[in-house]
Formats: structure tokens, sequence, C-alpha cells
């Protein structure tokens, strides 16, 4: 019994339950597009599929990625003992791990309609592929903010049974974000990547790598308060923009030094980013 928990306790790590920032990041847009999409009244059952699936989904594409870079990470400090890497489970098994929980995922999937079942066949590719664009791709960060954006779409088809120019729009804003976050990531690892071959944002950026993070957080923020002069919502939401805007300033001074440390909280941070964007559309709808 004790083998089993201990396997148990690989693969939970395998794909990060101990470290969910990663899941929290794909959760917001989608939460920030289900709201929108349902006019702030989203169903109970969406919102349940959309949760676990992108729980789902984040772990199985952390699955992947170890596969993917599992030569890799064991010249990266930061990645060197995972369990993979270290030996401690195979490929096979990691695979194994990665199908079950993306055929869970798509099993959610099929409980909505025929558009987000659809849908859900790219976002399995690009969550997929992800992993490999590191190796030709100057800003994978970009590839990877459609991955974690994908359930922008996915929402609006599952609400409205369409995907509105809305919604791309969502998409673009996350992208940007992504672009932000990630590059404060990558800043941890960039000279062991710069060693490795890979390509990253940090490394595309070089010497501009902060102002880099700071002009796609405003394009984060310009595209949404855009959005949400289109639509039309009050000042709460405004607030919620500001607040997330002025966290995305004080991650200046985290980063500006370019210490380990503080990009990493940096990038860590932005789950409240996400969360404050988050609480000015429910706000937004509570005193509609």
């Amino acid at each position: 019994m004790n083998a089993i928990f201990d396997r148990l306790a690989l693969y939970a790590k395998l794909v990060r339950l101990d470290k969910p920032i990663g899941t929290l990041l794909l959760l917001w847009p989608t939460l920030w597009a289900l709201w929108i999409a349902a006019d702030g009244r989203p169903s109970a059952k969406l919102i349940l599929i959309f949760s676990l699936g992108t729980l789902l989904m984040r772990s199985a594409g952390c699955a992947i990625n170890d596969y993917a870079d599992r030569d890799f990470d064991s010249h990266v400090e930061r990645t060197k003992d995972r369990p993979l890497t270290a030996g401690k489970i195979s490929t096979k098994e990691a695979l194994a791990v990665a199908g079950v929980l993306a055929l869970i995922a798509f099993l959610l999937v099929l409980q909505t309609n025929s558009l987000t079942i659809a849908l859900s066949f790219p976002a399995l590719f690009i969550a997929a592929s992800y992993p490999y664009t590191k190796r030709f791709f100057a800003i994978p960060q970009a590839y990877l903010g459609v991955a974690f954006g994908f359930g922008i779409p996915m929402a609006f088809a599952a609400q409205t049974g369409a995907v509105p120019a809305l919604a791309w729009t969502m998409l673009l804003a996350n992208i940007a974000w992504a672009i932000a976050y990630d590059t404060e990531y990558a800043m941890v690892d960039r000279n062991d990547d710069v060693k490795l071959g890979l390509k990253t944002s940090a490394i595309l950026f070089a010497h501009y790598d902060v102002a880099g993070v700071l002009i796609c957080y405003a394009l984060t923020i310009g595209i949404m308060a855009i959005l949400g002069w289109s639509l039309g919502f009050s000042w709460i939401y405004y607030a919620g923009l500001a607040v997330a805007a002025a966290m995305m300033g004080y991650h200046y001074f985290l980063i500006r030094n370019r210490n380990r440390a503080g990009c990493f909280q940096a990038f860590r941070h932005n789950n409240w980013v996400g969360g404050a964007i988050f609480a000015g559309i429910c706000g937004n709808y509570l005193i509609k």
C-alpha cells in the first residue's frame, strides 16, 4: 500500500498538484469569459466543467511538458529534480498519466455542445505541442498565451453556442498577459536556456526584457479596458483593472534587477492580477 501511495505522490508532483499557480493562470481568463458570455450568470454546471477541465488539462500539459523536456530539465537547476528527469517514473508512465487526464477532461467537454467539443481538439493540439515551440519559435510565450487562453472561446461556445469577435479580443489580451508573466518566469532560467539553445522571450528581449514585460502588461490592460468600454461596463470593472495595473507596476520593482527570486515572485503574483480583473467583472454584474 505504501508503494502505491508513493507512486501516486510522484504522479502528483509530475502534474504539479503542489504548484497550483499554473492552473490559476489558466483558470482566470476562462472565468472572465464565462462570466461575460453569461452576462454575469453562468450556470453551476459550466463553472464546474470548466474549473475541473482546467485543472485536468493543465495537469496533463505538465506531464507532456516534462516528457518533451526530459533531456533538457536535467541541466536546469530549477527542474533537475522533477520525477521524470530524475528517473523516478518512466516516459511511458508520464504519457499514460497525460492521456488519462486528457480523456477525463474530454468526457467533461462531452457534457457541453457540439461547437465546444469541436474546439476541444485544437485546444488539445495546442496544449500538447507547446513544449516543442521552445526549440524553434522565438516567443513561445505567445503560443502559451493561446494554450492558456483557449478556454475563452470554449467558454463562449459552451454558454452561447457561438464564438464572437469579443472572445478573440479577450484571447489577444490573454496572449499579451502570458508573454508578460512567462517572460518573468523565463528570466529565472535564462542562463540555463541559453546554454541549452532553447528560445524564450527573455532571451529575445535581452536587455529590454523588463520593458517588454511592462509593454505587454500595458497591452493587456488596454485591450481589456477597450473591451469593457464596448460592453458598457461600470466603474467597478475599471477599478478592478486599476488594481491589476497597480500590481503589474509593483512587478517592475521585483524584476528590475533581474534577480531570480524577484522574477519568480513576480510570476507567481500574477494569480492576484487575474483575480483582480475577475473581481472587477463580477462586481460590474453585481451592481448592474
